[in-house]
């Protein structure tokens, strides 16, 4: 059998395996226990964000700007919570991966599923705008797919508000990727946030349609020259609509290049346009963003690790079964069973406290030890006091084999013992079509 697994938990959410790596942050998987919902849990180092400003601040904007937004294609901050050591922060979880990864896997798309996903992005991005939020590193790697395949944009550490705007009511800091950059935030003379994200969009669009980038070059101030240039080639084999409109919004020119309200009257985006219909939620409270930095424990997320059941697969559950038993597995005293099996629905937990609850009525004292108990009859029976040995095993999150076995004592007694134990947890007991008695299954 496979070894107990730890479950670690962060206040009500069970943390899984890991899903993403960064510098500073690792990205989990978890699920919230109350609700069952799935959510990506973003895991910084309080104390090397604490030293390092810069990081600082720019976690701090990340959580303001995604309180911010409420977009149905813009990943989901559900909550940020911190311990002594670590920020959490609680996100969407987008189960269909990075785009990016859809495109080296696939390719370039047809036109159709890019034009969707390109409508998507420029409905997100438009909203973000309205909010004053500029992304500042749109990119495929960058953008999630969930379940249904609808793009969400995460990410936003590198983000900046209109309020960040110098005198001028430009920004100044060159940042992003530089492929996808836009000329005028590469020539450091400041920029405008919103037509900068459009730049990157195009670059998108032009990648979703070709399979490649339009600024590609190993030589950084070649690649700078191509791109304040726009020098770069369209596929044969795009649409006269698609050209048109990639050409319109990779203008180097940030005063002539095409705005939202421009895109979203062009023919060839206009095709089967769906904007996202959703309910704006309430007025988003920035107070909390500072609590989970400060080294109080009123804002202390409990923290903790506890051990799982024992897993077991399909095939050990077979060689458990009594069909397929060659061994003596079963002793035979006074034709009784001194061990016996049930499967049972629902979590190991559940399970263990309703084990409990049956057997303290019958005069048991109870010993735990995780997902075993120790059970002794505080009366002395026939041969003693009665000693009875209990293990839940894993066989998925919801289905656990049960199996109790008498340790000492008269098994006649542990017989009287187990009809009653199983009459008490027959709301949970396994049962197959058989309508027969499942209890020693």
């Amino acid at each position: 059998m496979n070894r107990p697994k730890v479950q670690r938990r962060v206040g009500k959410y069970e943390v899984g395996k890991t899903i993403g790596q960064g510098t500073f942050a690792k990205v989990r998987y978890a699920k919230n226990a109350e609700t069952g919902e799935s959510v990506a849990l973003k895991i910084l180092d309080k104390q090397k964000l604490l030293k390092n400003n810069k990081m600082s601040v720019q976690i701090k904007r990340e959580i303001s700007t995604m309180k911010l937004i409420n977009h149905p294609n813009v990943v989901r901050l559900y909550e940020v919570l911190a311990s002594k050591t670590k920020i959490y922060i609680v996100l969407e979880f987008a189960m269909g991966g990075e785009l990016v990864d859809k495109i080296r896997h696939d390719g370039r798309l047809k036109e159709d599923g890019a034009r969707r996903y390109f409508q998507q992005l420029i409905n997100a991005v438009d909203y973000c705008h309205s909010r004053g939020v500029y992304h500042r590193d749109l990119k495929p790697e960058n953008l999630l797919l969930d379940g249904q395949g609808n793009l969400k944009i995460s990410d936003f550490g590198l983000s900046a508000l209109s309020r960040q705007a110098g005198g001028d009511g430009l920004l100044h800091t060159t940042c992003g990727t530089p492929n996808y950059a836009a000329p005028e935030v590469l020539g450091d003379q400041g920029y405008d946030g919103a037509t900068a994200d459009l730049w990157s969009c195009g670059v998108i669009l032009f990648e979703l349609l070709s399979g490649h980038l339009p600024f590609e070059d190993s030589n950084l101030l070649t690649l700078y020259n191509k791109i304040t240039a726009a020098e770069y080639n369209c596929p044969y084999w795009l649409s006269p609509g698609a050209k048109n409109l990639i050409v319109r919004i990779l203008d180097p020119n940030p005063t002539t290049r095409i705005k939202v309200p421009e895109i979203l009257e062009d023919a060839w985006f206009k095709k089967d346009y769906k904007p996202a219909v959703f309910e704006e939620r309430e007025e988003a409270k920035l107070d909390d963003v500072e609590d989970v930095f400060k080294d109080s424990e009123e804002h202390h997320v409990t923290e903790k690790k506890e051990e799982q059941p024992t897993s077991i697969n399909a095939f050990e559950l077979i060689s458990m079964s009594r069909a397929l038993d060659l061994g003596n597995f079963f002793e035979g005293e006074e034709g009784f069973k001194r061990e016996t099996r049930f499967a049972a629905i629902g979590g190991a937990n559940e399970l263990v406290q309703k084990i409990e609850a049956a057997s303290k009525p019958l005069g048991f004292d109870i010993q735990k030890n995780n997902y075993k108990m120790r059970l002794e009859n505080v009366n002395a029976g026939r041969k003693g006091n009665l000693e009875v040995a209990t293990e839940i095993f894993q066989v998925s999150p919801s289905l656990h084999m049960v199996e109790v076995r008498k340790t000492k004592g008269d098994t006649l007694e542990f017989h009287k013992f187990y009809k009653k134990l199983s009459t008490t947890l027959k709301d949970v007991v396994w049962k197959s079509g058989d309508t027969s008695d499942n209890n020693n299954k």
